[in-house]
C-alpha cells in the first residue's frame, strides 16, 4: 500500500520540525519573549537623526526652565546679591535662615490680600473668560461663507497682537474719568464715572480686558477640534430630525468634550497666575488692595524691597500650589472619563 506524500510548505516544515532546543529554549534573548519591543539601542539608532533634531530644544529648556529651579534654595536663605559679582558664590555664602521667610509669610497679611485677590480674579476669569471662546468658535464655524468666517477670525485674532501697555490706554480712553463714555455723559447732564481706578470694579475689569485681548485668540484650538469632526454626523443628525441647537449639543459640544477637558486643566493649574504686566500697569490707579495678586506681591518683595529670599519663598509657594492644582484637576479630568494632560 503506497503512501502519498504531499511536500510541506518551507514554513510548516520549519515549524513542525523546530524543537525548543534548536530555537534556543530557555537561552532566548529578551527580543525573542517580546517579538514587538525593540531594545533601547535598536530605538535609538533607528531614531538618531530625530533624536538629533530635537537636542537644540532639549538644551534649551534644560538651561532656562529647569537649572533655574536650582535657585529657588535662596528661599531657605537671607540672600544677599552683593556679596559677589557671581550669582552662584552669593548664594553659597549668604547665610542658611531655614524656614523663616515661609513663616514670615504666613504671618503676613498682604501675602493673604494677594491669595484672596487671586483666587477671585481666577474664579471670574473662570466663569466669565474661558467659555466665550468656546461659544465664539461654535458661533464661527457656524458661519457658511468662508470670506465671512475669514475675516471674522482675523477681527476677533488682532487685539491679542496688542501689548498690554496699548489695551490698558484704550480702556482709559474709554472708561476712564476724562474717557469718551464719560464725557458724553457730562454732555447730556448725567454725572460721569471713572472705572479705571474704581477698587470695587477693578477685578471686572481686569476680566473684561482679558476677554477683548485674548479670547479671539483662544478659539484656534477649538476651531482646530471642530474641523474634525465628520460633516456626516451633522448630515445624520438632521436626518434624523435634529434642529441646529440639537446638533451643537449632541454632535459639536462631544467633539470638543476632550479639547475643554485638557484646557480646563490647565487653566486651573496657571490659576495663581493672573496677568502679571496688566495688573502691575494699573495696580497704583486702584492701590495694592485692590490689585496685588501674587505674581505682584513677588514682584514688589523681590525686585523693589530687594529681598529676595522672601520673594522666592512666595514665589515657591505659588509654584507647589500650582501642581497641586494641575494633580487634582487632572484627577477630576479622569474621573470624568477623559485623558487631561497625561494618561493614568
Amino acid at each position: 500500500m503506497s503512501h502519498s506524500t504531499v511536500p510541506r510548505s518551507g514554513t510548516e516544515a520549519d515549524t513542525t520540525e523546530r524543537t525548543p532546543e534548536a530555537s534556543g529554549g530557555a537561552t532566548g534573548t529578551r527580543e525573542d519573549a517580546h517579538p514587538g519591543r525593540l531594545s533601547l539601542r535598536t530605538r535609538v539608532r533607528r531614531d538618531r537623526v530625530l533624536l538629533l533634531m530635537t537636542l537644540p530644544a532639549v538644551v534649551l529648556v534644560l538651561l532656562f526652565n529647569y537649572v533655574p529651579i536650582l535657585g529657588n534654595v535662596v528661599a531657605f536663605q537671607d540672600y544677599d546679591p552683593y556679596i559677589s559679582d557671581n550669582g552662584v558664590v552669593s548664594i553659597l555664602h549668604s547665610p542658611w535662615v531655614g524656614l523663616e521667610n515661609f513663616q514670615a509669610i504666613f504671618a503676613d497679611s498682604a501675602f493673604w490680600n494677594a491669595v484672596r485677590n487671586t483666587l477671585v480674579l481666577f474664579f471670574l476669569q473662570l466663569v466669565l473668560y474661558f467659555p466665550i471662546p468656546i461659544l465664539l468658535a461654535l458661533l464661527i464655524n457656524s458661519v457658511v461663507r468662508p470670506r465671512v468666517r475669514a475675516v471674522a477670525q482675523a477681527v476677533l485674532y488682532l487685539p491679542h497682537f496688542f501689548s498690554w501697555v496699548l489695551i490698558v490706554a484704550v480702556f482709559q480712553q474709554l472708561l476712564g474719568g476724562a474717557g469718551l463714555l464719560s464725557q458724553l455723559l457730562r454732555q447730556h447732564g448725567y454725572d460721569g464715572f471713572d472705572l479705571m481706578t474704581d477698587p470695587a470694579t477693578f477685578k471686572l475689569l481686569l476680566t473684561a480686558q482679558s476677554v477683548w485681548k485674548d479670547a479671539g485668540w483662544g478659539i484656534i484650538v477649538f476651531l482646530a477640534a471642530l474641523t474634525s469632526v465628520s460633516p456626516d454626523l451633522y448630515e445624520a443628525a438632521a436626518m434624523d430630525g435634529a434642529g441646529r441647537w440639537r446638533r451643537i449639543w449632541h454632535v459639536t459640544l462631544p467633539a470638543l468634550r476632550p479639547v475643554i477637558a485638557l484646557l480646563l486643566v490647565l487653566r486651573v493649574g496657571d490659576a495663581l497666575t493672573v496677568g502679571f504686566e496688566q495688573i502691575l500697569l494699573q495696580r497704583d490707579a486702584v492701590g495694592p488692595g485692590a490689585a496685588e495678586v501674587l505674581d505682584t506681591f513677588v514682584w514688589w518683595n523681590g525686585v523693589r524691597n530687594q529681598d529676595f529670599g522672601y520673594a522666592a519663598a512666595a514665589g515657591l509657594i505659588k509654584g507647589v500650589v500650582s501642581i497641586g492644582l494641575v494633580l487634582a484637576a487632572n484627577k477630576v479630568a479622569h474621573l470624568m472619563g477623559e485623558q487631561g494632560v497625561y494618561k493614568r
